[in-house]
């Protein structure tokens, strides 16, 4: 096989499809067949665990599409069945220096492509190989004929293509089969009212909170209660308007039409407190990237409202990064968009958009006037994550653009803030954060403050000092079950820093259409995305859905309009679940509710079906419990001391507990977290007496 030369622009170009469906990942299969004669053979890093780094560019490994290896070594990947092509990029690292390597791939033992001996100055080249009727793929990179020194081999955009419902024997879909369908009832013709039943707002400020209300058209709503100062739009389902006076106002909202009617309570909580639930919307991140635009957001907006969306809760439309221009960056990438080539700011330091946001202040209009809200996005550094301007030097000044064009969101992330930092531990991550956090906490405006320090210095410790409503707790979450699996690790410690308005963030949803996949949907099986949307509202987490809605499934639908979940997440005492047992390879996480019941997830981190038994006497919850399945809506009965589930597969099985006339928690315990405490401080080795 004659390797091909690629330009740089092609390596670094978007990973392309691997399946038909989607993309295959190194860790879907068993990679311990493996071995080196310097360092080890690795996903994501070169041989010695260093960043891959090609022609000057640091070579991102988080894909799991990469692969660092040494001469002599190899790896041996049993492909299962179904397997159609292999297509790979490999050069020389550039810490190589001068070493010369040699690449090779092979087939059931016998040679299918072959690079010769090559260097670092031969540039990136690349294999592609019908795989079809073999059962073992072995990649090597060997000595070139002049020592082992320097011979530093990475691979990277590793695509293995497999037939349609064939998948690598490492998926949890070729060991667990049995992967959940659709669960989520469809809501029903009579109307329901959803949302939160509390809602944060200052004094004075602007409100704006659309009624999520599902049922058959037509239909009648009402508002009474209103406290001076509000108005709500029946037509619109739109509560506008300020109050200046503080306190908690309860309003009543009704809806009636042919089938049925509904009442419920929102208590509106005038004061300094906002976000008093997490935030739920969209982000543009992993739907488009730096392909966002004006338009792209107003159609987030629409298909928001026409999917349903909104009726459930949905009510906010954030732009991420790559709204401004880029022109500026001194380590800006050789070809720039010239959509984004422009000034950092106007004449009176204002920030710029670019030119795909021609109007900030009509976009917010336009999201504002279907009830909704709209987010935007910055950072502490010189510049943003990809390259475009940020806030830092300006943070007092574009705090008063966001909220005059009308933004109710702000995600600040720290990207190229390490550029400018100083002081150590929190000290290193307090202070940018605290001048914007109390910039946008003088506005005339209500602006949620989204933290975005990736977990560096515990930022529940000190997030709500610095106004901060929610904070990420670990890097970038992608629509892989290794990513899913490793932010959930994150949380176990973090539930104390748990309360309103003030939550964790283990990131975005990765459900349905998301870029990473060429927008063919998730590469988490359906199992997979049961424990996401499960664990993320049990742990009280934002909610922020990652993919383009205007090509959103029936199945991704489902997972996202379950009432009986979202209440779990905007549950009012926002208290989140903390890890309260844990076995092999399952784990229990769960987190009281307001109205007394317990909220639990049984977590099988197995590809293989398990029976998860919940001790409930264990866990101090004594006499009997009325045990609901949340995703099915569906009562399965009652238990006293045990519970227990055949759970598939990486699956998340989400029930909850109401305690019965004699139910109770033990005497002496706060609540079921009791027992994450425990768990956590076992984990790092507590001495055992404290353990009692």
């Amino acid at each position: 096989m004659k390797a091909k030369t690629l330009t740089l622009a092609a390596f670094a170009a978007a990973i392309s499809m691997a399946h038909a469906d989607e993309k295959i990942i190194l860790t879907q299969f068993d990679l311990s067949d493996a071995a080196s004669d310097r360092g080890q053979v690795r996903v994501g890093a070169k041989f010695d665990g260093n960043s891959m780094v090609v022609n000057g560019k640091w070579l991102w490994g988080g894909h799991k599409t990469s692969l660092g290896m040494h001469a002599n070594s190899r790896l041996t990947l049993d492909l299962g069945e179904g397997a159609l092509r292999f297509d790979a990029d490999y050069v020389v690292d550039d810490k190589g220096g001068d070493g010369l390597a040699h690449f090779q791939m092979l087939l059931d033992g016998k040679i299918a492509a072959d690079s010769g001996p090559v260097r670092r100055s031969d540039g990136v080249k690349h294999f592609s190989v019908d795989l079809r009727g073999a059962k073992k793929l072995t990649l090597k990179v060997l000595d070139g004929g002049d020592g082992i020194e320097g011979d530093h081999g990475d691979w990277f955009n590793i695509d293995i293509a497999y037939e349609d419902g064939k998948f690598p024997p490492g998926d949890v879909r070729s060991i667990s089969p049995r992967q959940l369908g659709i669960l989520t009832p469809k809501s029903g013709p009579e109307p329901r009212i959803n949302g939160p039943s509390v809602f944060g707002a200052r004094p004075g400020n602007p409100v704006i909170y659309r009624l999520p209300v599902t049922g058959e058209r037509p239909m009648e709503l009402s508002a009474r209660c209103l406290p001076e100062g509000l108005k709500f739009d029946s037509a619109t389902q739109v509560l506008s308007g300020s109050v200046d006076k503080r306190g908690d106002y309860e309003i009543v909202f009704s809806a009636k039409n042919a089938k049925g009617s509904a009442e419920r309570s929102l208590t509106l909580k005038v004061g300094d407190k906002i976000c008093l639930t997490p935030a739920m919307g969209w982000n543009s991140w992993n739907a488009f990237g730096e392909g966002v635009s004006a338009e792209k957001v107003k159609a987030a907006a629409d298909a928001l409202v026409t999917s349903g969306l909104a009726d459930h809760g949905w009510n906010y439309i954030n732009i991420d990064d790559c709204w401004q221009n880029n022109q500026d960056n001194p380590k800006k990438r050789a070809s720039i968009d010239a959509d984004f080539v422009g000034p950092a700011r106007l004449t009176d330091g204002t920030i710029a958009a670019n030119k795909r946001f021609p109007d900030m202040k009509a976009l917010s209009e336009y999201v504002h006037g279907k009830g909704l809200k709209i987010g935007i996005y910055s950072s502490p550094g010189p510049y943003t994550c990809a390259g475009h301007t940020g806030s830092f030097g300006h943070e007092a000044q574009d705090a008063k653009t966001f909220a005059d064009w009308g933004f109710d969101y702000l995600k600040y992330d720290w990207c190229t803030y390490w550029q400018k930092q100083f002081g150590q531990g929190v000290w290193k991550t307090m202070p940018p954060y605290w001048l914007m956090g109390r910039a946008l906490a003088h506005q005339k405006r209500d602006i949620v403050f989204s933290l975005c320090e990736y977990g560096l210095e515990t930022p529940g410790l000190w997030g709500n000092l610095v106004h901060g409503h929610s904070w990420r707790i670990s890097g970038d979450v992608l629509d892989i079950w290794e990513s899913v699996a490793e932010a959930i690790e994150c949380m176990k410690p973090l539930f104390p820093y748990s309360r309103p308005g003030s939550f964790n963030d283990p990131d975005m949803l990765c459900v349905g259409p998301v870029r990473f996949n060429d927008f063919k949907g998730t590469r988490l099986a359906p199992n997979e995305q049961y424990t996401h949307i499960s664990l993320w509202a049990l742990v009280a987490s934002p909610l922020m859905i990652g993919c383009d809605l205007t090509k959103i499934d029936e199945f991704t639908l489902s997972l996202l309009t379950n009432d009986e979940v979202l209440e779990i997440d905007q549950d009012p005492l926002g208290l989140g679940a903390g890890c309260v047992a844990a076995g092999d390879n399952w784990e229990i996480w769960a987190r009281p509710l307001c109205d007394g019941s317990i909220a639990a997830g049984l977590y099988n981190m197995s590809p293989r079906e398990q029976t998860i038994v919940m001790d409930m006497e264990a866990l101090g919850m004594e006499c009997k419990w009325r045990v609901r399945d949340v995703w099915r809506q569906a009562d399965i009965g009652v238990f006293l001391g045990k519970y227990e589930r055949a759970v598939p597969g990486h699956a998340t099985h989400l029930v909850k507990f109401t305690p019965l006339k004699c139910g109770h928690m033990r005497e002496g315990m706060d609540d079921i977290r009791d027992n994450a405490w425990r768990y956590v401080m076992k984990r790092d080795g507590a001495p055992a007496e404290m353990l009692k």
